[in-house]
């Protein structure tokens, strides 16, 4: 007969294992699978980041629509000297006689002003393309490291129910010694409590998918209440054969970040020009009709006008200083980031070679080595050649070296892909936005 104790810890166990079950069930039907790509692929279609940053593009495209309006030409309707206070032109004040005139003024910028407007709003729209690729860029990097996060996450949860599997069987196999009296009854009860242990560390591991795909969720522009995104495939693992100089200079010329700043020195340079023919003087042409009535009949009378503006003391200094104070700055930008992305490139390329190297370690001598180790005692141990404490220590050994090797396996994947967004390499199922 089973002891009381016996009775709780089964129901517990069954109870606990029930409810896991329901909630696994309960997840399945809310749960996509996606690989990388469809993952990359669908955070660049509806990542709100990069739906924000899209709309840059219509704008800066919406001011060369504005660079290339001409002025509208000015219309002045007059009248003067009317008799509208009653006091009467006649021949004897000889007030008046009223006047009616219409005129028109027209404005002929000078020195390129247009083209240069166009210049500028076309150099902005380049750079908002650049920006926006370079959104695109950061947000396939969080959701690749987000998706190798979840792939280590789900490798750990599969080794955390292998080893409850295996430790259910041995408390199944020790309560049979018990029963049989080979087996004292301490040692059943060390076994339940590992197996204990390893139920919470389903949870624990459980838990960490659970967060690794509510941390993908955003990322992919999905909402609280759509499904789950879960990733399947393999961890990315090729070598790179290309050194530290050719990732750096492949940087240089694919980095959209960089290439944005470049242009945003053309835009600036572009606007030096602009500004200096705003320093310009316009010129001012215009006609206008004029009509008396006269106390002797009526007359009629053109005129034609030319004005412009003396440059004596307001040459537009001002802004074109501040245009070479931005080109000073836009320099200095683009050697900060030169700066910044040789040294990205120079922590990628570390990355990559010590988990290239860590990875190498662990699976050509730790993980063949622990599990055989581990296989070996497990046998000694069910035969009662070998201690629980032997047994517990070769599996606890085994599990530090598979969840060494997922991390190590992890660590490489997501080393490429830094070096992918350092270098300015479009990853796996990036397309063009």
């Amino acid at each position: 007969m089973l002891k009381h104790g016996d009775f709780v810890r089964i129901l517990s166990r069954t109870m606990f294992f029930f409810a896991l079950a329901c909630l696994a069930q309960d997840r399945a039907g809310q749960i996509e699978t996606l690989t990388i790509q469809q993952a990359v692929g669908e955070a660049i279609e509806k990542n709100l980041n990069v739906l924000a940053e899209k709309y840059n593009v219509p704008v800066a495209e919406a001011r060369i629509i504005t660079a290339r309006l001409r002025p509208n030409p000015v219309l002045t309707i007059g009248g003067e000297h009317l008799d509208l206070l009653g006091t009467g032109f006649n021949a004897i004040n000889q007030a008046g006689p009223p006047e009616y005139s219409a005129r028109t003024d027209f404005v002929l910028e000078t020195a390129g002003k247009r083209q240069r407007r166009i210049d500028v709003a076309q150099a902005g729209v380049s750079t908002a393309e650049l920006q926006l690729l370079n959104t695109v860029r950061s947000v396939v990097l969080d959701v690749q490291t987000a998706f190798v996060e979840l792939l280590q996450a789900k490798a750990d949860l599969a080794l955390a129910q292998e080893n409850l599997v295996t430790f259910r069987q041995t408390v199944e196999i020790n309560a049979s010694r018990v029963r049989n009296g080979d087996l004292a009854e301490v040692e059943l009860i060390r076994t339940q409590v590992a197996e204990l242990q390893f139920e919470n560390a389903v949870a624990q591991a459980q838990l960490r998918v659970d967060t690794g795909r509510a941390k993908l969720q955003p990322l992919l522009g999905r909402r609280r209440g759509d499904r789950l995104a879960d990733a399947i495939g393999e961890f990315r693992r090729e070598e790179i054969t290309a050194g530290f100089d050719t990732l750096r200079d492949r940087a240089f010329t694919l980095r959209p970040d960089y290439l944005a700043l470049q242009r945003d020195l053309g835009r600036s340079q572009a606007e030096l020009r602009l500004q200096l023919a705003e320093g310009k003087a316009d010129y001012v042409v215009g006609t206008e009709y004029r009509r008396q009535q006269g106390l002797a009949g009526t007359g009629n009378m053109l005129g034609f006008f030319f004005s412009t503006n003396l440059p004596v003391f307001n040459r537009n200094q001002g802004e074109i200083e501040r245009v070479r104070r931005e080109q000073l700055q836009a320099q200095a930008r683009i050697r900060a980031l030169q700066a910044a992305i040789e040294s990205e490139v120079d922590v990628a390329w570390l990355q990559y070679r010590t988990a290239r190297d860590s990875l190498r370690r662990v699976e050509e001598s730790m993980l063949s080595r622990a599990t055989d180790v581990r296989a070996i005692t497990e046998r000694a141990y069910r035969r009662g050649s070998a201690t629980f404490l032997e047994f517990l220590d070769a599996q606890r050994a085994y599990n530090d070296t598979v969840q060494l090797r997922n991390s190590a396996l992890g660590d490489f994947a997501k080393s490429l892909y830094s070096i992918d967004a350092a270098t300015g390499v479009r990853g796996e199922g990036a397309k063009q936005p």
